[in-house]
Protein backbone atom coordinates (compact mmCIF):
# COMPACT_ATOMS: atom_id res chain seq x y z
CA UNK A 1 0.00 0.00 0.00
CA UNK A 2 0.89 3.56 -0.62
CA UNK A 3 0.52 6.16 2.35
CA UNK A 4 -0.47 9.44 1.34
CA UNK A 5 0.16 12.92 3.40
CA UNK A 6 -1.85 13.26 6.35
CA UNK A 7 -5.34 15.51 6.27
CA UNK A 8 -5.50 18.50 8.36
CA UNK A 9 -8.59 20.58 8.66
CA UNK A 10 -10.53 18.21 11.10
CA UNK A 11 -11.45 17.40 14.49
CA UNK A 12 -9.07 15.21 16.11
CA UNK A 13 -5.69 13.67 15.40
CA UNK A 14 -4.96 14.35 11.41
CA UNK A 15 -6.26 11.03 10.12
CA UNK A 16 -3.50 9.33 6.87
CA UNK A 17 -5.82 8.17 4.06
CA UNK A 18 -4.08 4.88 2.36
CA UNK A 19 -4.39 3.95 -0.89
CA UNK A 20 -3.74 0.67 -2.61
CA UNK A 21 -1.61 0.28 -5.18
CA UNK A 22 -2.63 -1.02 -8.44
CA UNK A 23 0.62 -2.04 -9.50
CA UNK A 24 1.26 -4.28 -6.79
CA UNK A 25 -1.98 -7.03 -7.63
CA UNK A 26 -1.50 -8.40 -11.17
CA UNK A 27 -3.54 -11.07 -13.45
CA UNK A 28 -2.68 -13.94 -15.65
CA UNK A 29 -3.61 -14.08 -19.22
CA UNK A 30 -2.27 -16.77 -21.22
CA UNK A 31 -3.30 -18.59 -24.62
CA UNK A 32 -2.95 -22.24 -25.98
CA UNK A 33 -2.88 -22.31 -29.81
CA UNK A 34 -2.42 -24.52 -32.15
CA UNK A 35 1.13 -22.75 -33.43
CA UNK A 36 1.98 -20.91 -30.59
CA UNK A 37 1.55 -19.71 -26.99
CA UNK A 38 1.19 -16.37 -25.65
CA UNK A 39 1.41 -14.84 -21.98
CA UNK A 40 0.51 -11.48 -20.26
CA UNK A 41 1.00 -9.84 -17.23
CA UNK A 42 -1.21 -6.89 -16.62
CA UNK A 43 -1.81 -4.74 -13.83
CA UNK A 44 -4.39 -3.20 -11.91
CA UNK A 45 -3.40 0.34 -13.43
CA UNK A 46 -3.87 -1.38 -17.16
CA UNK A 47 -0.21 -1.42 -17.45
CA UNK A 48 1.60 -4.58 -19.30
CA UNK A 49 4.18 -6.05 -17.10
CA UNK A 50 5.38 -8.63 -19.64
CA UNK A 51 3.94 -9.88 -22.96
CA UNK A 52 5.51 -12.80 -25.21
CA UNK A 53 4.37 -15.56 -27.68
CA UNK A 54 6.25 -18.47 -28.75
CA UNK A 55 6.19 -21.24 -31.06
CA UNK A 56 4.42 -24.26 -30.04
CA UNK A 57 6.14 -27.73 -30.09
CA UNK A 58 2.95 -29.65 -30.72
CA UNK A 59 -0.89 -29.38 -31.48
CA UNK A 60 -1.48 -29.39 -27.77
CA UNK A 61 1.77 -27.72 -26.34
CA UNK A 62 0.48 -27.84 -22.79
CA UNK A 63 4.06 -28.37 -21.30
CA UNK A 64 5.35 -25.28 -23.20
CA UNK A 65 2.50 -23.50 -22.38
CA UNK A 66 3.14 -24.14 -18.42
CA UNK A 67 6.85 -23.24 -18.87
CA UNK A 68 6.06 -19.80 -20.43
CA UNK A 69 3.59 -19.49 -17.55
CA UNK A 70 6.24 -19.60 -14.93
CA UNK A 71 8.58 -17.79 -16.28
CA UNK A 72 5.95 -15.01 -16.95
CA UNK A 73 5.08 -15.01 -13.53
CA UNK A 74 8.84 -14.85 -12.36
CA UNK A 75 9.88 -12.24 -14.59
CA UNK A 76 6.63 -10.36 -14.95
CA UNK A 77 4.50 -10.68 -11.69
CA UNK A 78 7.94 -10.61 -9.25
CA UNK A 79 7.16 -8.80 -5.86
CA UNK A 80 3.04 -8.53 -7.05
CA UNK A 81 0.32 -10.50 -5.89
CA UNK A 82 -1.48 -12.38 -8.95
CA UNK A 83 -5.25 -11.91 -8.21
CA UNK A 84 -6.81 -13.50 -11.35
CA UNK A 85 -5.78 -15.99 -14.03
CA UNK A 86 -7.13 -16.95 -17.29
CA UNK A 87 -5.82 -19.11 -19.88
CA UNK A 88 -7.50 -18.88 -23.85
CA UNK A 89 -7.96 -21.80 -26.17
CA UNK A 90 -9.36 -21.78 -29.79
CA UNK A 91 -12.43 -24.08 -28.63
CA UNK A 92 -16.14 -24.38 -27.04
CA UNK A 93 -16.11 -23.30 -23.45
CA UNK A 94 -19.02 -24.51 -21.07
CA UNK A 95 -20.55 -22.28 -18.76
CA UNK A 96 -18.30 -23.16 -15.63
CA UNK A 97 -15.22 -21.59 -17.32
CA UNK A 98 -13.29 -24.29 -16.50
CA UNK A 99 -14.51 -27.10 -19.19
CA UNK A 100 -13.24 -27.55 -22.94
CA UNK A 101 -16.44 -29.25 -24.81
CA UNK A 102 -14.65 -29.10 -28.29
CA UNK A 103 -11.40 -28.17 -29.77
CA UNK A 104 -11.37 -29.54 -33.12
CA UNK A 105 -7.93 -28.42 -33.77
CA UNK A 106 -6.08 -29.14 -30.18
CA UNK A 107 -5.60 -32.21 -28.10
CA UNK A 108 -7.54 -30.93 -25.31
CA UNK A 109 -10.77 -32.13 -23.22
CA UNK A 110 -12.07 -31.43 -20.10
CA UNK A 111 -11.01 -29.48 -17.26
CA UNK A 112 -7.48 -30.68 -17.86
CA UNK A 113 -5.58 -27.88 -18.79
CA UNK A 114 -7.27 -25.53 -15.64
CA UNK A 115 -6.24 -28.34 -13.66
CA UNK A 116 -3.00 -28.46 -15.03
CA UNK A 117 -2.31 -24.49 -14.43
CA UNK A 118 -4.05 -24.42 -10.94
CA UNK A 119 -0.70 -25.15 -8.77
CA UNK A 120 1.05 -22.06 -10.82
CA UNK A 121 -0.79 -19.72 -9.22
CA UNK A 122 -2.16 -21.22 -5.43
CA UNK A 123 -5.15 -19.81 -4.46
CA UNK A 124 -6.54 -18.47 -7.56
CA UNK A 125 -9.03 -20.34 -9.88
CA UNK A 126 -7.88 -20.41 -13.36
CA UNK A 127 -10.51 -19.66 -15.82
CA UNK A 128 -10.89 -21.05 -19.33
CA UNK A 129 -12.09 -18.84 -22.14
CA UNK A 130 -12.70 -19.56 -25.78
CA UNK A 131 -9.85 -17.40 -27.63
CA UNK A 132 -11.68 -15.22 -30.17
CA UNK A 133 -14.30 -13.91 -27.09
CA UNK A 134 -10.86 -13.08 -25.23
CA UNK A 135 -8.90 -11.14 -28.32
CA UNK A 136 -12.59 -9.59 -29.14
CA UNK A 137 -12.77 -8.12 -25.25
CA UNK A 138 -8.77 -6.67 -25.64
CA UNK A 139 -9.01 -5.19 -29.09
CA UNK A 140 -12.31 -3.31 -27.60
CA UNK A 141 -10.35 -2.47 -24.46
CA UNK A 142 -6.92 -2.06 -25.43
CA UNK A 143 -7.01 -2.17 -29.59
CA UNK A 144 -8.71 -1.89 -32.65
CA UNK A 145 -12.15 -1.59 -31.79
CA UNK A 146 -11.60 0.77 -28.70
CA UNK A 147 -14.56 3.14 -28.67
CA UNK A 148 -16.97 0.89 -30.68
CA UNK A 149 -20.25 0.28 -29.76
CA UNK A 150 -20.77 -3.15 -31.61
CA UNK A 151 -17.68 -4.84 -32.91
CA UNK A 152 -17.05 -8.28 -34.54
CA UNK A 153 -13.42 -9.80 -33.68
CA UNK A 154 -12.08 -12.57 -36.27
CA UNK A 155 -9.49 -14.56 -35.27
CA UNK A 156 -6.70 -15.70 -38.01
CA UNK A 157 -5.06 -18.84 -37.12
CA UNK A 158 -5.51 -22.34 -37.61
CA UNK A 159 -9.18 -21.78 -36.99
CA UNK A 160 -11.32 -19.21 -37.20
CA UNK A 161 -13.66 -17.81 -34.34
CA UNK A 162 -15.60 -14.77 -33.88
CA UNK A 163 -15.80 -12.78 -30.90
CA UNK A 164 -18.55 -10.58 -30.52
CA UNK A 165 -18.38 -7.43 -28.39
CA UNK A 166 -21.71 -5.16 -27.73
CA UNK A 167 -20.63 -1.40 -25.12
CA UNK A 168 -17.71 -3.08 -24.29
CA UNK A 169 -18.90 -6.70 -23.19
CA UNK A 170 -18.93 -10.21 -24.56
CA UNK A 171 -22.15 -11.62 -26.31
CA UNK A 172 -21.50 -15.56 -25.38
CA UNK A 173 -24.85 -16.76 -26.55
CA UNK A 174 -27.44 -19.34 -24.59
CA UNK A 175 -24.80 -21.84 -23.23
CA UNK A 176 -21.40 -19.51 -24.27
CA UNK A 177 -20.84 -21.11 -27.63
CA UNK A 178 -21.54 -17.66 -29.84
CA UNK A 179 -18.66 -17.11 -32.46
CA UNK A 180 -18.12 -20.46 -33.68
CA UNK A 181 -18.23 -19.24 -36.94
CA UNK A 182 -15.13 -21.55 -38.56
CA UNK A 183 -17.73 -24.28 -39.07
CA UNK A 184 -20.22 -22.49 -41.31
CA UNK A 185 -20.02 -24.20 -44.94
CA UNK A 186 -18.51 -21.27 -46.74
CA UNK A 187 -16.33 -21.24 -49.72
CA UNK A 188 -14.40 -24.48 -51.23
CA UNK A 189 -17.00 -27.33 -50.28
CA UNK A 190 -14.52 -29.64 -51.32
CA UNK A 191 -11.68 -28.70 -48.69
CA UNK A 192 -11.27 -31.03 -45.73
CA UNK A 193 -11.52 -28.84 -42.03
CA UNK A 194 -10.03 -30.17 -38.86
CA UNK A 195 -13.02 -31.11 -37.27
CA UNK A 196 -13.63 -33.69 -40.14
CA UNK A 197 -15.73 -32.17 -42.31
CA UNK A 198 -15.93 -30.52 -45.37
CA UNK A 199 -16.54 -26.83 -46.85
CA UNK A 200 -15.57 -24.92 -43.42
CA UNK A 201 -15.04 -21.42 -43.44
CA UNK A 202 -11.64 -21.78 -41.73
CA UNK A 203 -11.17 -24.77 -44.13
CA UNK A 204 -11.01 -21.83 -46.83
CA UNK A 205 -9.75 -18.72 -44.67
CA UNK A 206 -7.61 -20.11 -42.03
CA UNK A 207 -3.56 -20.07 -41.67
CA UNK A 208 -3.19 -23.63 -43.24
CA UNK A 209 -5.92 -22.95 -46.16
CA UNK A 210 -4.02 -19.54 -47.16
CA UNK A 211 -0.49 -21.07 -47.20
CA UNK A 212 -2.02 -23.91 -49.37
CA UNK A 213 -3.09 -21.83 -51.50
CA UNK A 214 0.01 -19.37 -52.06
CA UNK A 215 2.23 -22.23 -51.93
CA UNK A 216 4.53 -21.68 -49.19
CA UNK A 217 5.59 -22.80 -46.00
CA UNK A 218 4.78 -22.40 -42.58
CA UNK A 219 7.35 -20.23 -39.75
CA UNK A 220 6.99 -20.26 -36.42
CA UNK A 221 4.07 -18.02 -35.69
CA UNK A 222 1.25 -16.48 -37.69
CA UNK A 223 2.27 -13.37 -37.78
CA UNK A 224 5.67 -14.13 -39.05
CA UNK A 225 4.68 -16.67 -41.68
CA UNK A 226 2.16 -13.89 -43.01
CA UNK A 227 4.93 -11.22 -43.00
CA UNK A 228 6.75 -13.49 -45.37
CA UNK A 229 3.90 -14.34 -47.41
CA UNK A 230 3.39 -10.50 -47.95
CA UNK A 231 7.02 -10.03 -48.84
CA UNK A 232 7.08 -12.87 -51.42
CA UNK A 233 3.36 -11.28 -52.88
CA UNK A 234 5.14 -8.15 -53.75
CA UNK A 235 7.30 -9.90 -56.47
CA UNK A 236 4.79 -12.59 -57.29
CA UNK A 237 1.87 -12.62 -59.27
CA UNK A 238 0.77 -16.44 -58.47
CA UNK A 239 1.05 -15.52 -54.87
CA UNK A 240 -1.13 -12.30 -55.23
CA UNK A 241 -4.05 -14.38 -57.00
CA UNK A 242 -3.86 -17.08 -54.40
CA UNK A 243 -4.21 -14.04 -51.75
CA UNK A 244 -7.45 -12.77 -54.08
CA UNK A 245 -9.28 -15.76 -53.64
CA UNK A 246 -8.96 -16.09 -50.22
CA UNK A 247 -9.39 -12.15 -49.33
CA UNK A 248 -13.08 -13.55 -51.85
CA UNK A 249 -14.12 -16.26 -49.43
CA UNK A 250 -13.18 -14.10 -46.37
CA UNK A 251 -15.80 -11.46 -47.59
CA UNK A 252 -18.36 -14.02 -48.48
CA UNK A 253 -18.57 -14.97 -44.59
CA UNK A 254 -18.02 -11.25 -43.34
CA UNK A 255 -20.87 -10.55 -46.14
CA UNK A 256 -23.01 -13.35 -44.00
CA UNK A 257 -22.28 -12.58 -40.47
CA UNK A 258 -23.10 -8.82 -41.06
CA UNK A 259 -26.07 -9.65 -42.31
CA UNK A 260 -27.25 -11.42 -38.83
CA UNK A 261 -25.16 -9.31 -36.32
CA UNK A 262 -24.95 -6.37 -38.07
CA UNK A 263 -21.21 -5.14 -36.97
CA UNK A 264 -19.98 -1.53 -36.58
CA UNK A 265 -16.70 -2.64 -36.79
CA UNK A 266 -15.18 -5.78 -37.96
CA UNK A 267 -11.61 -6.72 -36.52
CA UNK A 268 -9.12 -8.93 -38.22
CA UNK A 269 -6.59 -10.30 -36.06
CA UNK A 270 -4.09 -13.02 -36.46
CA UNK A 271 -2.34 -13.56 -39.95
CA UNK A 272 -4.65 -11.32 -41.55
CA UNK A 273 -3.18 -8.26 -40.50
CA UNK A 274 0.60 -8.35 -42.03
CA UNK A 275 -1.39 -9.22 -45.06
CA UNK A 276 -3.30 -5.88 -45.27
CA UNK A 277 -4.98 -4.99 -48.27
CA UNK A 278 -3.65 -8.22 -49.94
CA UNK A 279 -7.12 -9.88 -48.48
CA UNK A 280 -9.06 -6.42 -47.14
CA UNK A 281 -9.38 -5.29 -50.71
CA UNK A 282 -10.99 -8.16 -52.03
CA UNK A 283 -13.14 -8.98 -48.82
CA UNK A 284 -14.38 -5.27 -49.38
CA UNK A 285 -15.29 -5.71 -52.94
CA UNK A 286 -17.56 -9.09 -51.59
CA UNK A 287 -18.49 -7.62 -49.20
CA UNK A 288 -19.94 -4.61 -51.23
CA UNK A 289 -21.34 -7.58 -53.54
CA UNK A 290 -23.29 -9.83 -51.24
CA UNK A 291 -24.97 -7.01 -49.18
CA UNK A 292 -28.75 -7.77 -50.05
CA UNK A 293 -29.70 -4.04 -49.69
CA UNK A 294 -28.64 -0.78 -50.30
CA UNK A 295 -30.16 -0.07 -46.72
CA UNK A 296 -27.26 -1.68 -45.33
CA UNK A 297 -24.28 -0.57 -43.86
CA UNK A 298 -21.01 -2.06 -44.54
CA UNK A 299 -18.83 -2.50 -41.56
CA UNK A 300 -15.48 -1.13 -41.07
CA UNK A 301 -12.95 -3.48 -41.45
CA UNK A 302 -9.83 -3.08 -39.51
CA UNK A 303 -6.74 -4.92 -38.69
CA UNK A 304 -5.92 -5.87 -35.12
CA UNK A 305 -3.61 -4.02 -33.42
CA UNK A 306 -2.70 -6.27 -30.89
CA UNK A 307 -0.98 -9.07 -33.00
CA UNK A 308 -0.92 -13.15 -31.91
CA UNK A 309 -0.96 -11.28 -27.89
CA UNK A 310 -4.63 -10.27 -28.06
CA UNK A 311 -6.12 -13.69 -26.60
CA UNK A 312 -3.98 -14.08 -23.94
CA UNK A 313 -3.62 -9.96 -22.85
CA UNK A 314 -8.41 -10.45 -23.12
CA UNK A 315 -7.78 -13.46 -20.49
CA UNK A 316 -5.99 -10.90 -18.59
CA UNK A 317 -7.80 -8.57 -18.53
CA UNK A 318 -10.90 -10.94 -18.11
CA UNK A 319 -9.57 -12.56 -14.58
CA UNK A 320 -9.23 -9.35 -13.19
CA UNK A 321 -12.92 -8.41 -13.62
CA UNK A 322 -13.96 -9.80 -9.98
CA UNK A 323 -11.32 -7.26 -8.68
CA UNK A 324 -12.91 -4.40 -10.99
CA UNK A 325 -16.37 -5.28 -10.06
CA UNK A 326 -15.37 -5.01 -6.07
CA UNK A 327 -16.02 -8.47 -6.10
CA UNK A 328 -12.42 -9.16 -4.49
CA UNK A 329 -11.39 -7.42 -1.40
CA UNK A 330 -7.62 -6.07 -2.00
CA UNK A 331 -7.14 -5.12 1.17
CA UNK A 332 -7.16 -8.42 3.05
CA UNK A 333 -4.48 -9.58 0.49
CA UNK A 334 -2.11 -6.97 1.72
Amino acid sequence: MAEEEPLAGGRGRPGRPVALRGDRFVGLGLELNVDYVSAVVLDLTGGTRLAETRAATGTSDVDGLLDLAREALARGADGCTVVGAGVAVPALVRGDDRTVAWAPNLRVDGPSLAEALDDLVPGVRVGVSNDANCAAYAESHHGAATGVGHALYLTGTVGIGAGIVQDGEVMRGAAGFAGEVGHMPIGDSSAACGCGRRGCWEASVGLHAMLAAVGMAELDTPLATAAAVAERAATDRAVRAGLERVGHDLGLGIAMLSSVLDPEVVVLGGYFAPLGDLVLAPARRTLDERLASAAQVRPELRLSTLGTGAAALGAAELALGPVLAGELDLTALG
